[in-house]
């Protein structure tokens, strides 16, 4: 389902009133003000707990709600007006969003891995639909490498799990994995994978709000900046 060309135009005045309407609303409201994030479980790290504590320093008294889903889920959950605020990776047929970094992915293993020769390259993916694992996918296929799948996460730590418990290749970025995980790509020939973006979709303009989500934006660039220099461990 697709809107039509006269369905496009009326989206964005559509959103202005709604937005009117809710901050109109706000104002009679006695309750505490809250802000509802989605983050993609492919953006969602172990800096997670800093991140939401930095959320916290910022206002004390906002009530944070954050849910952690696949980005094509999360941006239905937004355009229906569940989430504020939305952090997901590039997402096929969607445009718009600020960039907030890209980040560099590579075809990780355990230490202990080794590539059983004349087999296919056993890898270890997130459930369809999946961009990175789709992007994965892509890549392997036009360089003419065979592959197979032998574990399907539901999440990026299920997969990131896996490829620690030696069943195979993952394709993640370097922050998701524990230290002491090699990057395979170089070794193996496999080929290169891109920088993805990070978006950040919202409908949040102003206020306290808007100022907590501006702390999360710039610990999130931080921890993405330090995940990339993470140490090399491999001997």
């Amino acid at each position: 389902m697709q809107l039509s060309v006269r369905g496009a135009a009326f989206l964005d005045h559509a959103r202005e009133l709604l937005e009117a309407h809710d901050r109109a609303l706000s104002g009679f409201t006695g309750t505490r003000q809250r802000l509802t994030v989605g983050i993609s479980d492919h953006v969602a790290g172990p800096e997670l707990p800093a991140l939401i504590a930095r959320m916290n320093a910022q206002d004390p008294q906002l009530l944070i709600e954050i849910r952690i889903a696949s980005s094509g889920d999360l941006l239905q959950s937004f355009d229906r007006r569940e989430l504020d605020t939305v952090i997901v990776r590039l997402h096929a047929g969607r445009s718009g969003g600020q960039i907030l970094t890209e980040e560099k992915f590579g075809w990780f293993a355990a230490p202990s891995w080794q590539h059983r020769a004349g087999e296919p390259l056993p890898i270890a993916t997130m459930a369809e639909p999946c961009g990175v694992r789709a992007i994965a996918a892509q890549l392997l296929d036009a360089a003419g490498v065979p592959w197979t799948e032998v574990f399907v996460g539901g999440g990026v730590a299920a997969v990131a799990a896996a490829v620690m418990a030696g069943l195979g290749v993952a394709a993640l970025a370097p922050r998701m994995l524990q230290f002491g995980a090699v990057d395979v790509g170089a070794t193996l020939g496999l080929p290169d994978l891109p920088r993805l973006p990070v978006l950040l979709h919202t409908r949040v303009k102003d206020g306290r709000p808007r100022d907590a989500l501006g702390a999360l934006s710039a610990a999130f660039r931080s921890a993405v900046s330090a995940g990339v220099k993470r140490p090399d461990l491999r001997r």
